[in-house]
């Protein structure tokens, strides 16, 4: 069977994560297989934040947490030890096309390297917030960026089997 294919075949999103690290090199691996994504008119305006530092990390899960209206102590990253935030520049017209796109890429970049994934939303309502624009302008981001999502990343604790796949999503107009 083709890899891609493959890959697309296995991905499940992970909701549950060891505690491990995660080697640099396959988070980057990932997000360089995001900045391949498909974008409108070849702008490339998502950017990719790795949040790898355990303070920051906990930080995002506590407003995604209080955000979604979740009772303390919830961790809606499902206890990864790494996130990617997907932001986009408001500016482009298509920016949460191109966004959704480097997620999905992204996806199935970690289902290739053997780590599980899950995309989280909440990441426009709180890049919308002070404190996380402040993490963005001290990372040397300017400008209208909207949050797309978060990819939770990491190694999967417990898998989560294949769900059938629903009759008729497939038309033809011959």
């Amino acid at each position: 069977m083709n890899e891609v294919i493959k890959a697309i075949e296995e991905r499940r999103s992970t909701r549950s994560y060891k505690p491990d690290a995660v080697p640099k090199e396959l988070i980057e691996q990932v997000m360089e297989a995001g900045t391949w994504a498909a974008s409108g008119m070849g702008r490339q305006s998502p950017i990719i934040v790795a949040v790898t530092d355990r303070a920051l990390r906990d930080r995002l899960s506590d407003a995604n947490r209080r955000i979604m209206g979740g009772t303390e102590g919830t961790d809606p990253f499902y206890g990864a030890p790494v996130v990617l935030v997907v932001l986009a520049s408001k500016d482009v017209p298509t920016h949460v096309y191109d966004g959704s796109l480097v997620l999905g890429t992204m996806m199935l970049a970690a289902e290739s390297l053997g780590l599980g994934s899950c995309w989280i939303h909440r990441a426009r309502e709180e890049f919308e917030q002070p404190e996380f624009r402040q993490v963005l302008a001290d990372l040397g981001v300017s400008g209208a960026y909207e949050g797309i999502g978060h990819l939770a990343l990491g190694y999967t604790d417990r898998p989560t089997p294949a769900k059938p796949r629903n009759d008729g999503r497939i038309l033809w107009a011959e």
